[in-house]
């Protein structure tokens, strides 16, 4: 992935990852669709598309369907993994309400290093999930 295509902050995360859940239940995601998912305004949306778009993340055309690149598909797939996997350990290991891990998975997956998600995945798989140094 190219450091232009790096270089994306947590809304566009956000964004790309709406794009992903969106094309797996419809077939042509639009700017209204994305907007109502993300709760924010068609020309917010707008904007997030253009600068996706310029960084190579996304297709868009004016007045019609949004579409990930290779590029794009790489992120909103890495993002959408790192959700999951926070979220079913928040809820599920933790157990923190079905609420508060949905909104805390989608805080955390933007700013947790790639060892910190290698390491929690390799807890989560992990017979009796018990992390080190924690007796029970």
């Amino acid at each position: 992935m190219s450091r232009r295509a790096r270089s994306v902050g947590r809304g566009a995360e956000d964004c790309l990852e709406a794009v992903l859940v969106l094309a797996a239940e419809k077939r042509v995601v639009r700017v209204r669709d994305l907007a109502r998912r993300l709760g924010v305004s068609c020309p917010s949306v707008v904007a997030a598309l253009a600068g996706l778009e310029e960084k190579g993340l996304v297709r868009h055309e004016h007045y019609g369907g949004v579409e990930l690149t290779r590029a794009g598909a790489e992120r909103a797939r890495s993002v959408y993994e790192r959700h999951q996997l926070l979220h079913g350990f928040l809820r599920d290991v933790l157990g923190v309400s079905e609420k508060v891990a949905a909104r805390d998975a989608c805080r955390m997956e933007h700013v947790l290093s790639p060892e910190t998600v290698r390491l929690l995945v390799e807890f989560v798989r992990r017979p009796g999930r018990q992390p080190r140094g924690v007796s029970r």
